[in-house]
């Protein structure tokens, strides 16, 4: 499964690379919005797990984006980022994440709900 992860600090792209390596996924980063939406659009990832604040764009913008684009909204985009409120959640599922996981993050669960998308695409597919 090819999933990209989209922060501009690469602490977090480097533990979540490390959690997630290994286990049969070809990972892509991304260091900001408008990257994140380049190597979504040309690489077609199964997963986005993408920070909200970034620079140049902002990830609620392209989860927007992803989202209303017939090429890219079947892209599961999850929300990975220290914007812990209810009103950060919200706004990140209105912009259309399938899911929101708030920093710091247990890797462990982290890895299990990217286990589950694989899953779930693997029996779609």
């Amino acid at each position: 499964m090819k999933l990209l992860i989209a922060d501009d600090e690469p602490a977090v792209r480097a533990l979540v690379h490390v959690t997630l390596e290994g286990d049969d996924y070809e990972i892509l980063e991304a260091a900001d919005g408008l990257e994140a939406l380049e190597v979504a659009r040309d690489e077609s990832p199964s997963l986005v797990l993408l920070d909200i604040m970034m620079p140049r764009l902002d990830g609620l913008e392209v989860c927007r984006q992803l989202k209303s684009d017939p090429d890219t909204s079947d892209i599961v985009v999850v929300m990975l980022t220290a914007q812990a409120q209810d009103r950060d959640r919200d706004q990140g599922l209105a912009a259309g994440a399938d899911d929101y996981f708030t920093k710091p993050f247990s890797p462990l669960a982290l890895l299990n709900m990217v286990e589950r998308v694989r899953q779930t695409q693997s029996q779609a597919g």
